[in-house]
């Protein structure tokens, strides 16, 4: 029997990982997935968001853990033809499918739990170029959805 007074487990037995800072960031990948965090950045505020991108090679799933995140879908091949949103809920996971275009904005407090495949790198997920009317759409849809 261990004498320490300690309950936490010792780090070869858990690894404990936080993000504090603005963006993206993977935090643990083990075989062919990865988990990372992604916190509120400005490039994710609802005015500056120009574009979407899609995963070629693998789903992605958000799990909303704190604040707000809209979720915009894109419909379409080649290039967007029509955008839908999602407000995502605490506790939900949503699993944006392979080859789907997607973006999303996020309240400044927002964390949001990413799962994807450990491989996704940006030779496999191509962004395209949302016009003037498609940023319009995005804006009027988070208005919409967060009342703003």
């Amino acid at each position: 029997m261990n004498s320490h007074h300690s309950t936490s487990a010792p780090a070869h037995l858990l690894s404990i990982h936080s993000h504090r800072q603005n963006g993206y960031k993977p935090m643990v990948d083990y075989g062919a997935w990865r988990v990372a965090l992604l916190n509120y950045s400005p490039e994710l505020d609802i005015m500056a968001l120009d574009t979407m991108q899609r995963h070629n090679e693998t789903n992605e799933v958000f799990v909303l853990l704190k604040g707000r995140c809209l979720l915009f879908i894109g419909n379409g091949t080649d290039s967007v033809d029509s955008i839908y949103a999602e407000d995502l809920r605490p506790g939900l996971l949503y699993n944006v499918r392979r080859g789907v275009w997607h973006t999303h904005t996020l309240s400044t407090e927002a964390q949001v739990l990413v799962v994807e495949n450990r491989d996704t790198t940006y030779d496999n997920s191509p962004f395209t170029s949302l016009n003037q009317a498609q940023q319009k759409e995005l804006v009027r849809l988070c208005r919409f959805a967060w009342g703003e």
